[in-house]
């Protein structure tokens, strides 16, 4: 690794001499941890045996790096892949958020910091998960539905926009575009690309994207900042900018010494929390929280919201009457344009956050289907629910070759009853077929299906 030598004195004058020297070695020489998070909404939990992240009680730590993308549990959702220095963000939101919260990921693909607040948030909470370039906000969207959180809308929005939303959230994460100096062991490309020419560059687009951001945050509600790199221009300057320029104050999280996170490098002693290679287990992250004051000068706009544009014919009596027995809870059926959906009845009053004005590519329901004649074809979005009840569909469990052959979008033959069926492997649900007897035709995702043609003769193990 040919490190910018620019680089290499910005830490030289961040650390002292010894500390400076451990951590370049590390950048230089180390491997990069590898860490899973696993979803215990889906029933699953750290296996015994393998090392558990300390700030994140379903993070694990792997020795080696499977091929994820032949696992079909990774496809069902059953664990995501995280760098255990970004789970710290459970660990936090565990400690500070103790009631149901709206909850805004400004700049959330691929999806990790997302899904991690989504099982650490207290139940009733609602979030918001944004991406403004928008093939990165689908690829947001695929791993919520993954996941099976349906408390949770993707948005294809700019900060500005949702900027306009005064008052509305009561945390805000703000994972910013950064110079990526802490992803350095992972990418080659970000080493190239560093010059300090890069880090004003991103410190002046951090400052615009929090003075866009900042209205849309509830006073004395939470602004959780991060980034993935070092230097103090985008970290501790940055906290401070936001502390002195936008008003706010720090609140601290309680961590262990164990862990080994690095605090203020700035000589301010400011609450702030680092994530340094040659001391904690993971890649490099800058993590601080600040509370927006209480301003009496300034007059509180409460946003009053329109209902959303999308107008949702209510024509229950054209679904099928079993669709209302497919899950747990309260939710109201409708029907948009063909496609059936069902929205929780106690999330119902949050649909319209953003009014007419967002764009939302996933919103704060189930897609149960699409009718087509008198029946309704189920979606791959119900598969992925935690909240499809157990008995809804028959459940038809393959072995490793055959889970395979349905997520690269083969036509597989099961022995199960006619009709739409739940392929399961190792218990964990892959999606619908619809057998026909003779063969299933596969519902799995066009766009989800695995494209490699070399598939490993047994399946990725931890």
């Amino acid at each position: 690794m040919n490190l910018n030598e620019h680089f290499i004195q910005q830490i030289n004058n961040l650390l002292p001499v010894d500390e400076a020297s451990a951590m370049l070695r590390a950048i230089e020489n180390d491997k990069p941890v590898i860490s899973v998070r696993f979803n215990d909404s889906k029933g699953f939990n750290p296996p015994a045996g393998l090392e558990r992240v300390p700030w994140c009680e379903m993070g694990a730590y792997l020795s080696e790096r499977p091929q994820f993308t032949f696992d079909p549990h990774w496809h069902a959702g059953s664990y995501y892949v995280q760098d255990a220095s970004s789970m710290f963000i459970y660990h936090a939101i565990k400690s500070l958020v103790g009631k149901p919260a709206k909850y805004l990921d400004l700049c959330a693909a691929p999806g990790g910091k997302t899904t991690a607040a989504l099982q650490a948030l207290p139940q009733g909470s609602v979030v918001v998960a944004n991406e403004i370039v928008h093939p990165r906000a689908q690829v947001l969207r695929e791993n919520i539905i993954k996941c099976g959180h349906n408390n949770c809308m993707v948005t294809n929005d700019s900060p500005r926009a949702l900027g306009k939303l005064e008052n509305t959230f009561d945390v805000i994460a703000a994972d910013v575009p950064c110079s990526g100096e802490g992803m350095f062991r992972k990418d080659e490309e970000a080493v190239s690309q560093w010059s300090p020419q890069l880090v004003a560059q991103c410190a002046a687009r951090q400052r615009e994207i929090l003075n866009d951001i900042w209205p849309a945050l509830k006073p004395g509600g939470l602004l959780i900042y991060s980034t993935c790199t070092y230097n103090l221009d985008e970290n501790e300057k940055m906290a401070v900018y936001i502390a002195n320029e936008l008003g706010a104050s720090f609140v601290e999280v309680p961590v262990e010494e164990a862990w080994n996170v690095t605090g203020d490098l700035s000589g301010n002693n400011i609450p702030c929390y680092r994530f340094l290679p040659h001391r904690t287990r993971g890649e490099g992250l800058f993590f601080c929280v600040l509370r927006k004051m209480h301003s009496a000068q300034r007059l509180m706009h409460i946003a009053q919201y329109k209902s959303s544009k999308q107008k949702w014919q209510n024509t229950s009596s054209k679904i099928p009457k079993e669709v209302s027995s497919w899950l747990d809870g309260d939710y109201e059926l409708s029907d948009n344009n063909g496609t059936i959906i069902a929205t929780n009845k106690d999330l119902k009053e949050l649909i319209s956050v953003g009014g007419n004005n967002l764009h939302i590519i996933k919103g704060l329901n189930i897609e149960i289907g699409t009718m087509k004649g008198n029946k309704i074809v189920p979606s791959h979005q119900l598969a992925m629910s935690p909240q499809l009840r157990d008995n809804a569909f028959e459940k038809c469990e393959v072995d490793y070759h055959t889970a395979i052959a349905y997520l690269r979008g083969e036509a597989i033959t099961i022995n199960a009853p006619r009709g739409y069926i739940l392929i399961t492997y190792q218990n964990a649900i892959l999606g619908f077929v619809n057998n026909l007897g003779n063969r299933a035709n596969n519902l799995y995702p066009k766009s989800w299906r695995i494209l490699s043609s070399h598939i490993p003769e047994n399946a990725p193990s931890f």
